[in-house]
């Protein structure tokens, strides 16, 4: 490990030269930045892996049963164990998306689960990514790097080795595959994770395809080759929204969808990954029930924790968030990568007054959750080691098996006040090591 901290920036000029970079699209600028890596790793134990696995596995595969049942039968709805209200306001909901039922009944057949170890030891769920969640590519191509530099270390320490991603995702590719090549799909070099995509293309041997390359021909999807020539496509790995993917059911002005696509997918000859219309199970309000779906589908108590979280759109949560607002953290459902997050005690008086009616006029728009202390974990600043918050995004594929990746992306904030880690706040990244006994 010593020998990493000393390559520290040797490492960092290489991801920049490999165009390891985070891009940001906001208010029509797109930026890139590096994502700072930092080579001490979190360590996670065998046993305590094991656990994290089981809880990882039945968390996903429920929520799987979840979109299966709110696209066709409902009855989670019907039964009262989530309220309607819930599911058709959510926009995550994609009625275009009713009555599909994708190849092996697979939803999220790439899940992101974020987690933090609390102070406490207890591991907490705190987000459910299950549309486009990125990211594994940075710890891979990371570790790789490290691997070079200090080639001993990982044998040394009885780490678990990362390389299978590739193989694990080109396996659920496979299992899904309705007959065809496999491809990876990019809206293109703007992309905010294009490095990712050409990556991911690359280690699972799937053939990287921009929006001019694919077209619907038929009953199928094509891709177009230099040469003229067409090859029919089984199974794209699509790293575009919801609302961009078909401008013939979705946005009318998107020039980066594929015109018809979601006519093959209906009539079941491609699989798409991940499943348009996930976003209904990401729903920062629909977190609030997983547990509660784990115990109606699985009929299994969950093996992970939710953060204690109240739904102001019930009355009793309401007023308990209210009356403790400055003891809880104010997320924003519709927003995502750090923003919308408001800490109750660092608002002004007129800013609490401002968010305290909006959370009672809006009360479907807002979760609230307690703080968290999670660990702090150890970073170098420049030559010296300090501690910072630091979450886990943990990667869990389902094909026909339901497997999780054993590696991860540790995310870490770079300012000592704050708890938000995400990239898009300017945080870095640390490989996360498994130990394999």
């Amino acid at each position: 490990m010593d020998k990493l901290v000393f390559f520290k920036d040797e490492i960092n000029q290489l991801l920049a030269r490999y165009g390891v970079k985070f891009g940001i699209y906001k208010n029509n600028e797109f930026h890139e930045q590096l994502f700072p890596f930092d080579p001490i790793p979190r360590v996670i134990g065998h046993e305590e892996f094991q656990e994290l696995e089981k809880g990882l596995i039945q968390r996903v595969n429920a929520l799987n049963r979840f979109l299966l049942d709110i696209y066709t039968e409902q009855k989670i709805v019907k039964e009262g164990v989530v309220p309607e209200e819930f599911i058709f306001a959510s926009p995550g909901f994609l009625a275009e998306c009713q009555s599909i039922v994708p190849p092996q009944n697979i939803f999220a057949h790439i899940a992101g689960i974020d987690l933090v170890k609390g102070k406490d030891g207890i591991w907490y769920v705190l987000e459910d990514n299950l549309r486009v969640p990125s990211g594994a590519s940075y710890p891979m191509i990371a570790r790789d790097l490290c691997r070079r530099a200090s080639p001993n270390t990982f044998r040394e320490n009885g780490v678990e080795d990362n390389r299978d991603y590739g193989a694990l995702l080109r396996k659920v590719m496979d299992d899904v595959n309705t007959g065809g090549i496999n491809v990876v799909f990019t809206p293109g070099r703007y992309n905010a994770a294009f490095f990712e995509h050409s990556y991911l293309a690359e280690k699972t041997g799937s053939t990287l395809a921009f929006p001019n390359d694919l077209e619907v021909d038929g009953d199928y999807l094509y891709y177009k080759t230099y040469s003229g020539m067409k090859r029919r496509v089984g199974a794209i790995y699509r790293r575009i929204s919801d609302d961009f993917l078909d401008p013939m059911a979705f946005r009318e002005d998107s020039l980066i969808g594929i015109p018809h696509l979601m006519e093959v997918y209906r009539k079941g000859n491609i699989a798409l990954i991940n499943s348009p219309g996930n976003g209904i199970a990401d729903d920062k309000g629909i977190y609030y029930f997983v547990p509660e779906m784990i115990r109606y589908y699985l009929g299994e108590e969950p093996i992970l924790h939710n953060a204690p979280t109240y739904l102001p759109f019930f009355e009793k949560d309401r007023n308990y968030v209210l009356e403790n607002f400055d003891n809880l953290v104010i997320k924003d459902v519709a927003e995502a990568g750090g923003y919308g997050v408001v800490f109750g005690n660092k608002l002004n008086d007129e800013e609490k007054r401002k968010m305290k009616e909006k959370i009672r006029s809006e009360s479907r728009r807002f979760i609230a959750q307690e703080v968290i202390d999670f660990q702090d974990m150890k970073i170098m600043d420049g030559d010296s080691v300090v501690e910072r918050k630091a979450d886990l995004r943990v990667f869990v594929l389902s094909g026909k098996e339901t497997k999780v990746w054993k590696s991860g992306l540790t995310r870490f904030t770079r300012n000592p006040d704050s708890f938000v880690v995400n990239s898009s706040q300017g945080g870095g990244f640390k490989d996360t090591w498994i130990l394999s006994q």
